[in-house]
């Protein structure tokens, strides 16, 4: 069978860990620059809102590692940190990184990609779906249309840094920039893939690639693909070309249920997915790696000139949230408050992009607010 399937929890649409094997919900708090610490703050409201209705045992602790902290002490990450994290700690969630006083973005990397890279990540979980049918760009299309999950590669393909220049700086210069793939990572993605299609009821599956012109790496996607979705008898599973994905997702976006794909074409089918649900506020992401801690955020950048003004849209952090939640155990409180974000789309209770005139921390306390008093059904 190859990588081993994945575990999930009762009434758990995420979670990758046995209750009872389960460590100490601690979760490490990183708001990190810009508009990250604006919505984290929220995020962070509406966390400490569902531990509070639901007696849920998080213990949130908040972490310095930012543009500030390098600037001041020229640390990144904490020798230790990684190890730290990967044995003291259920989950990280992180706001937004970016500085432009950091032109070269070294903490960012330090960061985002030292904890995805050496917990092996491996995994990048994207919902899309719509709240509300207004948000939808695309004429005629709604909730009913779009409601996809994809699965991203987090830790191969183009993103792995390997290459190099020569005669760097001059006319002759030659850049190269190599892609990195595994059988191992590539058919562990894959199978996540169709273990989520399977255990939500036998999604379909699409698989993204380039294999009619990348004939090493993309090839052995496809024959991945191939090997594993036999084994899978009940799922319905298919291959397009990315840029045939991407028109796809735009004239059809009803046809897809699961799509796996690699790091690279991950990275710009959910921004295009994003678009499609009502923008990047409302976007949300995991990064996960069965029975390890995982990492949870919104997939904004830190806009820094919006930073501190109470206009950034807290919606994505608080979405991220609920996928910690439900990867936690805890699937009622993170339906809920997803639950309760979508009943502030519909009611118009949204910042400016989404058509509101409301302030981040306005939102937050309605959320939270929300969260903490049970729906009354009639």
């Amino acid at each position: 069978m190859g990588f081993q399937t994945l575990t999930y929890g009762e009434n758990s649409t995420l979670n990758t860990t046995p209750p009872n094997e389960r460590r100490p919900q601690r979760i490490a708090v990183l708001p990190g620059d810009g508009i990250g610490r604006d919505v984290t703050a929220e995020a962070v409201k509406a966390l400490l809102a569902a531990k509070e209705r639901w007696s849920l045992p998080l213990e949130l602790i908040e972490k310095p590692w930012s543009a500030d902290h390098y600037l001041e002490t020229g640390e990144t990450l904490p020798e230790g940190t990684i190890e730290e994290l990967r044995d003291d700690y259920s989950s990280v969630f992180i706001g937004a990184y970016g500085d432009p006083r950091i032109p070269d973005m070294r903490h960012a990397a330090d960061i985002l990609l030292g904890i995805r890279f050496k917990l092996d990540l491996f995994i990048n979980f994207r919902p899309i779906k719509i709240y509300d049918d207004s948000l939808c760009p695309l004429k005629g299309k709604g909730a009913q249309d779009i409601d996809l999950a994809v699965f991203r590669e987090n830790t191969e393909g183009a993103y792995v840094g390997v290459g190099g220049n020569f005669k760097f700086g001059t006319p002759d210069e030659v850049a190269v920039q190599e892609e990195i793939h595994t059988r191992k990572g590539v058919e562990r993605i894959i199978r996540a893939a169709f273990d989520y299609a399977f255990r939500h009821g036998n999604l379909r599956v699409c698989m993204a690639d380039k294999s009619n012109v990348m004939r090493y790496g993309h090839d052995l996607w496809m024959r991945c693909f191939e090997e594993v979705a036999v084994e899978y008898p009940e799922i319905e599973s298919s291959h397009l070309f990315v840029d045939a994905l991407a028109m796809q997702l735009v004239r059809k976006p009803e046809n897809f249920d699961v799509i796996v794909t690699n790091n690279m074409f991950g990275d710009i089918l959910t921004d295009l997915g994003a678009a499609l649900q009502g923008g990047l506020g409302i976007a949300a992401s995991a990064n996960l790696h069965p029975g390890r801690t995982s990492m949870f955020e919104p997939v904004h950048g830190s806009a820094p000139k919006y930073a501190g003004k109470d206009r950034a849209n807290p919606m994505a952090a608080i979405l991220a949230a609920s996928l910690m939640l439900d990867n936690l155990g805890h699937a009622e409180a993170a339906n809920e408050l997803e639950r309760v974000v979508a009943e502030a789309i519909q009611s118009g209770f949204t910042t400016r992009d989404l058509g509101g005139e409301r302030g981040t921390s306005e939102v937050g306390d309605f959320i939270a607010e929300k969260l903490l008093t049970p729906a009354v059904v009639t």
